[in-house]
């Protein structure tokens, strides 16, 4: 295995050592802990379903079991956090903008008592001069690719201020996730039963409000389908049965075509279940979605966004041809795989008009889950910077999707959230309900339908504000 190379913001005279030629002989073993925090927020989607399992931080701790003692809190699920990190070598806290707020709040306190800490995650990657001013060290970007330097000087106590991977590592060199250091909360049932899967990372596209690119780069990187089987393999060896459902992570399962229909033969016959985020334009032909079918898929996640052709050219997503919405849903439902669809409302080019565009859109096609979000600006992103000086406040706990942060230029916040709030009560109503689900639905998708419903119910101009 050879050393990554990492970018350090200062310079430092002291040897940097792979992790396999570090000796720890006769010296105790470091203990670090592990944290996922809270939302500030009741999240919709905590509204009908559980938290999804915290893949980002079971890597790191896959990865540092190896070296060191390791305890995982997670606040989503109800663990608590001690009042005192004395027992803590490293307190190491992932954070994304929404709960970033409370991440510094821990990280806060275990710097107050002499802790080191580490931030990393989507938040503090995108941003890391205002993270650095809760933690000792920042990891910019994906924590594999700078894991052999950042042990070294945990063991030898130089930790650096910011660790940034000057190559991003293969995915083919990146071991799975041992989930066993979840068992005890898997087995109670505190998180979703659908397991989290990453075949790819990384996207050439470059979406304005998109973070993807500055956090797993623009080269679409992919791990081989060999590899993909044997962790399916794995979850169903550990779980005892082969009916599993999975979750694709990447943002893009199918950037390559080839790629994916390799992958999705392979996974004809292995009898598991599995949902996935994929680029309509490969949709457009018919025998994707029927391979898809065959490899078990039951749900696609599409990002149609807006039926406005100058939202689709402002927010750069060149893929999306809204000529072809509508066959690309016909191919999909076709094979019986559920559609979960993505809409953004608030942007410069909205008008009251965009909402009835899409509850016609959703009703003509039957779109199975139709999930709104209200678009928000994420500090470091392209589009941030462009609308920085509209921004109503830099509030981290209401840049969730959920809350307007910015006035657009073509309806005020009254009406838009009001036509938001008439979108999901008419869309979700017992009756529009009746209109779009189908009989053949996964479970999830029809209780999620549900849980929607009566969470649209209750929907007030304020919550969102």
């Amino acid at each position: 295995m050879s050393t990554v190379g990492i970018r350090r913001d200062d310079s430092h005279p002291e040897r940097q050592l792979p992790v396999e030629h570090l000796s720890f002989t006769g010296s105790s073993r470091k203990r670090w802990l592990l944290v996922h925090p809270r939302n500030p927020a009741h999240l919709l989607v905590e509204s009908y379903s559980k938290p999804s399992l915290p893949l980002g931080l079971l890597m790191v701790g896959t990865l540092a079991q190896q070296h060191f003692a390791v305890d995982l809190r997670d606040e989503r699920i109800g663990d608590t956090l001690p009042e005192d990190f004395s027992d803590y070598d490293i307190v190491a806290i992932t954070a994304r903008t929404v709960n970033v707020t409370r991440a510094y709040e821990i990280a806060d306190q275990a710097l107050a008592q002499g802790r080191r800490v580490i931030l990393g995650g989507v938040h503090p990657t995108m941003v890391p001069e205002e993270a650095g001013q809760h933690a000792t060290t920042v990891v910019i970007g994906e924590i594999e690719s700078v894991w052999d330097e950042l042990v070294a000087d945990v063991q030898h106590d130089t930790l650096q201020p910011i660790y940034r991977a000057q190559h991003l590592k293969p995915l083919t060199d990146v071991q799975h996730a041992d989930f066993d250091l979840l068992r005890g909360p898997v087995r109670q049932g505190k998180y979703t039963f659908r397991i989290p899967l990453v075949g790819t990372k990384g996207c050439p596209v470059g979406c304005t409000f998109c973070c993807t690119p500055q956090i797993y780069g623009k080269v679409y990187r992919t791990r081989t389908p060999e590899h993909i089987i044997e962790e399916i393999r794995y979850h169903q060896e550990r779980l005892g049965r082969k009916a599993l459902h999975f979750s694709f992570m990447d943002d893009n399962i199918s950037a390559r075509s080839g790629y994916v229909e390799e992958l999705f033969e392979r996974m004809v016959g292995l009898g598991v279940t599995w949902n996935a985020n994929i680029s309509m334009n490969f949709l457009q032909q018919p025998h994707i979605p029927e391979l898809a079918r065959r490899a078990g898929c039951e749900v696609l996640n599409i990002g149609f966004e807006s039926l406005d052709p100058e939202t689709i050219k402002q927010v750069g997503k060149g893929s999306n041809r809204i000529s072809m919405y509508d066959t690309v849903v016909a191919n999909v439902q076709r094979q019986g795989i559920a559609v979960q669809g993505y809409f953004i409302f608030g942007l410069d080019t909205d008008t009251e008009a965009s909402f009835q565009q899409t509850y016609d859109f959703i009703m003509r096609n039957r779109i199975d889950l139709p999930v709104f979000t209200l678009a928000t600006p994420f500090p470091g992103t392209p589009w941030y910077d462009e609308i920085a000086p509209r921004l109503q406040h830099r509030n981290w706990d209401k840049y969730d999707v959920q809350h307007s942060v910015y006035v657009p230029a073509k309806i005020d916040q009254e009406q838009l959230l009001t036509n938001y709030i008439k979108l999901y009560r008419e869309v979700f109503s017992w009756r529009g309900l009746r209109r779009r689900l189908r009989w053949n639905s996964p479970a999830w998708v029809l209780m999620g339908n549900l849980g929607i419903h009566f969470f649209a119910r209750g929907l007030t101009p304020q919550q969102f504000i």
